[in-house]
């Protein structure tokens, strides 16, 4: 009787000691078999001191040895971030040149949209040309404060995900700069814009797939450091690009005008009936190829969409699989069909077992008061104003500097007018100086600067410079017109507007994104954050076209730029109310 009730006792500790362990993380029952050899002593798993967890990450461009015992119990200094070990790289990769496709078109068509309007009514003054070219830009981003909500609840749907709005978002931008290169009035330019617009919400999206991707906290600097590197990299080429290639027909007649080298007799005929159509052209070529590569090479990140077939993605591994055999040495041999399925799977198929479908996880979505809290609107706010103030120095940029110069003698006091006078290409050189000079910024600087002092205390201690740059701009006019003298005055505004631009706009992104703990809503915060940025960067153009042109009219070109210097500091003051969330990464 005795021995019975001890057998029984014992296999119901045995019993016991094997549910304990099952339930326990697998990480966990490895290190128990290793521990416990005795199947009869499994009761002293209760004895033995819980080992740390240690941290799981599932990215396979991570190189970081999660198993270490020593890193896990925390006896050794957690490696820093570096971009050479940001995880998903080939993902970031794709998703930078996708946003770097539209920067570049952008920057592109402003170096030259002064001369491009005047080209449609020569008999318009310069002060009508400043707010037409303030209103294309305010047509853009006009639509896409519209559009961007709902393109953000689109991505959230578990039936669409983020990839397929941003393929909609780059084939409507594609669309938008072909039409606006073959414009031949103001008003199809504008139609075109917007329509550009409406289709086109990928910023939001791309902010949300890279929140996604990049996880870990630590990253987080350098991945939403990308979108904004994407802008730089843009202003550096896409002026450059498009002052050299607008109005080919006359810039270079030698080889597009009559009797030229391609152009035969008469010239080639659409470079002559539309001579701002060229870089139109190619950048539409850029953003396809761009296309491409998300269609064929980006994975899905939705918490639910990622499961369903990608038929881009399927397609992209044929190809890198044909690709990757046909690189294969003359002296291995290709096996057949029948090999493959007969030799090297066959010990895997015979131990592995049978996969199980992956769960799919499940988000309750938040309430209203849980979802826009306080924190939330008040940094949404923050990013609207200094969305205003740097949308419209870049606008009124490309405005103020080819705009005549004032007659000599029209200042009195504070109140004088004109712009600087240059031509198109100094125009692209001039803001090709704004992307030399943040690129640095970003790459070598900023990261640093975040990890030591943070986001939000970053954020607060650059943004000044900003309305320093814009209480200095309009005294570029009264610079003598000598180019060892006005360019290293203008390199310094720049310099200081693009150092506080290079600081806040990242962390603005970082934190909306960071405001958001809940994934079920993220793509829609991001939608929203991209409406209130987009209606910001409505306005600013569209105040800062209209300022400019009552500064030339009234020959008080200061009141603009010192109203956007005003504007900053106001910004600036709200930074001190928000504060920085926990977010949805580790």
């Amino acid at each position: 009787m005795g021995s019975s009730q001890s057998r029984q006792h014992a296999g119901h500790a045995d019993t016991q000691s094997q549910s304990q362990a099952q339930s326990r993380p697998q990480s966990y029952r490895d290190r128990d078999d290793d521990t416990v050899t005795d199947d009869t002593d499994s009761r002293s798993f209760q004895y033995i001191a819980p080992i740390p967890e240690p941290t799981v990450n599932d990215d396979d461009d991570d190189d970081e040895d999660i198993d270490d015992p020593v890193r896990s119990n925390g006896n050794e200094a957690e490696k820093p971030a570096t971009w050479m070990s940001l995880p998903k790289k080939s993902q970031l990769a794709i998703l930078t040149f996708a946003r770097l496709s539209e920067p570049v078109t952008q920057t592109s068509l402003q170096a030259y949209m002064f001369y491009q309007l005047k080209s449609f009514d020569p008999s318009l003054p310069d002060s009508t040309i400043s707010a037409q070219a303030g209103m294309l830009q305010a047509c853009f981003t006009a639509a896409q404060f519209v559009s961007s909500v709902f393109w953000g609840r689109l991505a959230d749907a578990d039936a669409v995900g983020r990839k397929t709005v941003l393929l909609i978002g780059l084939l409507g931008t594609s669309i938008s700069c072909l039409g606006f290169g073959f414009s031949r009035s103001f008003v199809t330019a504008a139609v075109f814009r917007t329509l550009g617009g409406m289709l086109n919400s990928n910023i939001g999206v791309m902010r949300t797939m890279i929140a996604e991707i990049i996880e870990e906290k630590k990253f987080q600097a350098r991945a939403f450091l990308l979108l904004p590197m994407c802008f730089n990299i843009g202003v550096i080429i896409g002026p450059v690009f498009g002052g050299m290639l607008a109005d080919p027909a006359g810039s270079y007649p030698g080889l597009f005008g009559p009797g030229s080298f391609f152009g035969g007799k008469d010239g080639v005929w659409w470079m002559q009936h539309w001579p701002y159509a060229l870089p139109n052209v190619l950048s539409g070529i850029f953003i396809f190829c761009s296309m491409l590569a998300v269609f064929l090479g980006l994975d899905e990140t939705h918490v639910i969409a990622r499961y369903r077939d990608d038929w881009g993605r399927n397609l992209g591994r044929k190809l890198a699989r044909s690709v990757s055999r046909n690189r294969i040495p003359r002296y291995y041999r290709r096996l057949t069909d029948q090999e493959e399925d007969n030799s090297l799977y066959e010990d895997e198929n015979e131990s592995a077992p049978t996969p199980t479908p992956p769960i799919r996880p499940q988000y309750k979505r938040p309430t209203f008061r849980q979802t826009w809290t306080r924190n939330v609107l008040l940094t949404l706010l923050a990013n609207f104003l200094v969305a205003f103030h740097t949308s419209a120095f870049n606008s009124m940029t490309f405005t103020y500097l080819p705009t005549p110069r004032a007659p000599e003698g029209s200042r009195d006091g504070i109140f004088f007018g004109g712009g600087l006078g240059l031509p198109s290409s100094r125009v692209g050189l001039a803001t090709a100086i704004i992307g030399v000079i943040g690129l640095p910024l970003q790459i070598f600087v900023y990261p640093g600067v975040q990890a030591k002092i943070g986001t939000l205390t970053s954020f607060r201690a650059f943004l000044p410079f900003s309305a320093i740059a814009y209480a200095l701009a309009p005294f570029l006019v009264l610079i003598p017109r000598n180019p060892a003298l006005v360019w290293p005055a203008f390199t310094f505004i720049a310099a200081l507007q693009v150092i506080s631009r290079t600081f806040a706009l990242p962390a603005g992104i970082i934190l909306v994104n960071n405001c958001v703990t809940n994934p079920a809503v993220l793509s829609t915060i991001h939608g929203v954050a991209q409406s209130v940025s987009s209606g910001a960067r409505t306005l600013g153009p569209f105040v800062g076209g209209w300022g400019l042109g009552l500064g030339l009219q009234y020959n008080f070109i200061g009141g603009v730029w010192w109203f956007l210097a005003l504007e900053a500091m106001v910004g600036w003051l709200l930074l001190w109310t928000i504060y920085e969330g926990r977010g949805i990464g580790r």
